[in-house]
């Protein structure tokens, strides 16, 4: 299937949003509170001419979606690109096209097309900045073998998604870093 048959196949934001069952508060939070700088605001208005289009490979429970999702919405609008919401779960032939590192399912990625039906451009799952900290995170983790890691890695998990859903300076870090991508 090509890129725009996926495309045609997603979700609209309305439509992913009304089928959440998980993180659908802590997103629309996010969204709700998340604004774009002028500055952002102003080179995403260029972007309106060529009419974008994105496909959201994401799922309701995954942690990074409920941080980068509702950004990629405010972007999408100052851009005029249209999203449409593709569950990776569901749709693995997708998703294996887009593998993190080659190995990974990781999520959300975000595949913006041209007109055509061309990418043009790929961001996900994380921020490069984002990706630093939960790194930097995980590598004071007890070992995997130890008796405490899993409880430690539930609670670091916990304090990432708070972090997510209350820090304007990730959101911001998101923002930027999804824009870059766009304006390469």
């Amino acid at each position: 299937m090509d890129l725009n048959a996926w495309f045609q196949k997603g979700l609209t934001a309305e439509e992913y949003i009304n089928s959440m069952t998980q993180n659908k508060e802590e997103m629309l939070s996010i969204y709700e509170q998340f604004s774009l700088t002028a500055e952002d605001k102003s080179k995403l208005e260029a972007l309106r001419t060529q009419s974008l289009r994105a496909i959201v490979l994401t799922e309701d429970w995954c942690g990074d979606a409920l941080l980068n999702n509702p950004i990629l919405m405010r972007i999408a609008e100052a851009a005029g690109i249209e999203l449409r919401f593709v569950l990776r779960d569901q749709n693995l032939e997708l998703m294996d096209q887009y593998l993190t590192n080659g190995t990974s399912r990781a999520i959300p990625i975000f595949i913006f097309l041209n007109e055509e039906g061309s990418e043009v451009a790929v961001w996900g799952p994380r921020a490069p900045e984002i990706q630093a900290l939960v790194v930097e995170r995980r590598a004071a983790l007890p070992e995997k073998d130890a008796e405490d890691f899993q409880e430690k890695q539930i609670e670091m998990y916990k304090q990432l998604v708070a972090a997510y859903q209350t820090d304007a300076v990730i959101w911001q870090t998101v923002a930027k870093s999804i824009i870059a991508a766009l304006l390469k």
